[in-house]
């Protein structure tokens, strides 16, 4: 079985997380996404972040209903700090295929990650495209000491040595962000539509985010 890990703060999970992944699966013709909330990410340590039992429940409203999409807490259930190496490893012992999605921007300083060399032995990675991105995408963005380890197979397709691939896949850019939307409703702007009406409802029950 083929499926995609679409890791992140997801604070909150807004419809362009849930957009990404459904073009996705069905570009790659992926039998899941499983969404995966860490606990603390790394870069994000000195971060106010909300608890991870609000952002889990609202993950599970903004799923429901596509039963292609689906959430793992094992970077919840783990607790500390949460090292993308660790989650694909646990993946690796339950499915054949694994697809790493993961932003360009966010690639792109892959060097910052732990263990990120091990990274590529373990798993195939989707690297999102945004249209807005000047930039060429390719092996140019790959970190030095593992660029020499990848091969061409077409323009946005690479393979690792451990014949893991690599494909940059264009995808449909809605401008929204959870950093957008914490800042909207700090200032009581209206978040209709750029977060699915359950979770919508869940936010402003909760208060979550308001100055």
């Amino acid at each position: 079985m083929a499926i995609g890990i679409f890791g992140g703060t997801f604070d909150p999970v807004h419809i362009g997380h849930l957009r990404v992944a459904e073009e996705v699966r069905e570009f790659f013709s992926l039998e899941k996404v499983y969404f995966v909330p860490g606990y603390i990410p790394p870069h994000k340590r000195d971060q106010k972040i909300t608890n991870a039992d609000e952002r889990l429940r609202m993950l599970k409203m903004a799923i429901r209903g596509n039963n292609f999409l689906r959430l793992s807490e094992i970077e919840i259930q783990r607790g500390g700090v949460s090292y993308s190496i660790d989650t694909i490893r646990f993946f690796e012992k339950k499915f054949r295929d694994l697809f790493f999605l993961i932003g360009i921007d966010a690639f792109s300083e892959i060097n910052t990650w732990y263990n990120y060399k091990e990274i590529f032995y373990h798993t195939n990675f989707i690297i999102m495209i945004r249209p807005s991105y000047r930039n060429t995408p390719g092996i140019g963005i790959l970190p030095p000491d593992v660029k020499n380890d990848v091969r061409v197979i077409d323009k946005l397709t690479f393979e690792h040595i451990s014949k893991k691939r690599l494909y940059f896949h264009h995808i449909t850019q809605l401008d929204i962000s959870s950093t957008k939307i914490r800042e909207s409703l700090k200032n009581n702007r209206s978040i209709k539509y750029l977060v699915s009406s359950s979770v919508e409802r869940f936010i402003n029950k909760r208060g979550l985010y308001r100055a």
